[in-house]
């Protein structure tokens, strides 16, 4: 969905209000003497004249891609502050928000989504002008989403999909092709043929359902790359520690790892580490987070897929400005993601 809001849009609900404030109920306007229409036109007049100022100003700064000067107040309904990658989108959208001189209100779900869902709730009783989700869960949200278009409030999401609801603008990364990278670089490093672990995010997100699949099919058309194992983690390090423990022992022939995120590889790696069996075992995850980056320099991990969590912050709030502009804006962007090795780690920005 595109939407402009025009500022002859405003100049038109100004003009809407004069004449509904000159009648009373169901009553018909009083008629208006010779003497009335000399006298009362004039503040009128001035309202109109300002109306169109506003309106041929607004248009111009439209043209001119100038900002309005409106001050904008956003809601901010993010997922979890405990994983390191969302805590760089909260700061890439803080980044934003601070170079438009827009006031956000942040709230921090810890990844439950019935809390997100009262966040939400919250969000929607301070009245902002737009409200930017990055869900725990993409059909547990739909509800709250729905809400929001009942109230009039113009919802943006990122990373994560919702399953319904009216949101103006999503923007994340291409999580198939993400799979599917990280798939074909353990078969190009193993020559095609090996014994894989997978271990999955939340499947409860579109993020974990579609990096699996794109992972999946690049392993069905490598049958000698046999998935041995594959366990869900829910994205966090503590859980993919333990899972991969568990994996290790069952296990023992393992040559190549894919964690659907950075969180869980790191904590795959530690229970390697704990092992000692890291320098058997290709580890490739997703996300670039600074850990994995520094771990990945170390000779510790040996790859990623960089879907730089900052500028995807960033990119959902000048959307959401735009939008608040009364500019078009695409109803769906997918940011670009890209293998890193330790070849490449040194040359990787994340950040601004």
């Amino acid at each position: 969905m595109k939407k402009r809001i025009g500022a002859t849009v405003l100049a038109m609900a100004m003009v809407c209000t004069m004449f509904a404030g000159c009648s009373s109920g169901s009553d018909p306007a009083p008629a208006t003497t010779a003497a009335q229409t000399e006298a009362a036109p004039a503040g009128e007049e001035t309202k109109a004249e300002e109306a169109q100022g506003e309106e041929t100003k607004a248009e111009e700064n439209a043209d001119a891609g100038q900002e309005s000067g409106k001050k904008y107040v956003i809601g901010l309904a993010m997922n979890t502050q405990t994983n390191p990658f969302f805590v760089d989108v909260k700061d890439g959208v803080q980044k934003a928000a601070d170079e438009h001189g827009i006031e956000l209100y942040i709230t921090d779900a810890q990844d439950d989504p019935t809390i997100q869902m009262k966040d939400v709730e919250n969000l929607i009783t301070k009245q902002p002008d737009a409200i930017i989700i990055d869900t725990c869960d993409s059909d547990a949200i739909v509800s709250s989403i729905e809400a929001c278009n009942e109230a009039g409030i113009p919802v943006f999401t990122m990373d994560r999909e919702s399953n319904g609801g009216e949101v103006v603008s999503h923007i994340g990364y291409d999580a198939i092709k993400s799979g599917r990278m990280a798939g074909q670089y353990l078969v190009d490093t193993l020559g095609g043929k090996g014994k894989i672990v997978e271990i999955q995010g939340i499947m409860g997100t579109n993020v974990a359902q579609n990096r699996s699949q794109g992972f999946n099919e690049i392993m069905k058309e490598n049958p000698e790359m046999e998935i041995v194992a594959c366990q869900v983690a829910d994205f966090d390090r503590a859980k993919g520690m333990s899972v991969m423990e568990n994996i290790l022992q069952a296990n023992p022939e393992i040559d190549g790892l894919y964690a659907a995120n950075d969180e869980m590889l790191l904590g795959a790696l530690e229970a390697m580490e704990a092992a000692g069996r890291t320098g058997d075992i290709v580890k490739i995850g997703c996300d670039a987070i600074d850990d994995t980056l520094d771990a990945m320099k170390a000779g510790k991990v040996d790859a990623t897929i960089a879907e730089p969590p900052f500028f995807l912050g960033k990119a959902i709030l000048n959307t959401a400005f735009d939008y608040l502009e009364g500019k078009e804006i695409e109803p769906y962007v997918i940011l670009d993601n890209q293998l890193v090795t330790q070849d490449t780690v040194d040359s990787l920005v994340t950040k601004e």
